[in-house]
C-alpha cells in the first residue's frame, strides 16, 4: 500500500532539492577566454581589456552584467549566458555579442 507523503515531507524535500540545484548552478565552471568559441566572440573576463582596435563597436561601461544575455543579477560575480551553455561568463567580462539590456 503507497500512502501519500505528508504535505511538510514534500515542501521539505522541494526545499532541499532547490537548495542543491541551486549549488549545482553556482559551481558550473567560469568560461576560459581561450575556448574557441570564447576567442571567437571576443570573450574577455574583464571589459578594462577589450581590444577597442579590433572591437571598435565596443564602448565603456558595457560588460556582461549589463547584457541583456546575461542571466545572473546585476550585481554577481559571475552568471550564465545562453552562448556559453553550462559554463558562466564573468559580470565584469565583455564580447562582441554584448547587447544593452532593456
Amino acid at each position: 500500500m503507497n500512502l501519500p507523503l505528508p504535505r511538510r515531507v514534500f515542501l521539505m524535500t522541494l526545499a532541499a532539492s532547490g537548495a542543491a540545484l541551486a549549488t549545482r548552478a553556482q559551481a558550473q565552471a567560469l568560461v576560459d577566454e581561450k575556448d574557441p568559441q570564447a576567442a571567437a566572440l571576443g570573450y574577455v573576463a574583464d571589459a578594462k581589456r577589450v581590444d577597442t582596435k579590433k572591437y571598435p563597436k565596443f564602448a565603456a561601461g558595457q560588460n556582461c552584467a549589463n547584457c541583456a544575455l546575461y542571466q545572473g543579477k546585476a550585481t554577481d560575480k559571475a552568471g550564465g549566458c545562453p552562448l556559453f551553455a553550462g559554463k558562466q561568463v564573468a559580470g565584469p567580462g565583455w564580447c562582441s555579442a554584448w547587447a544593452k539590456k532593456a
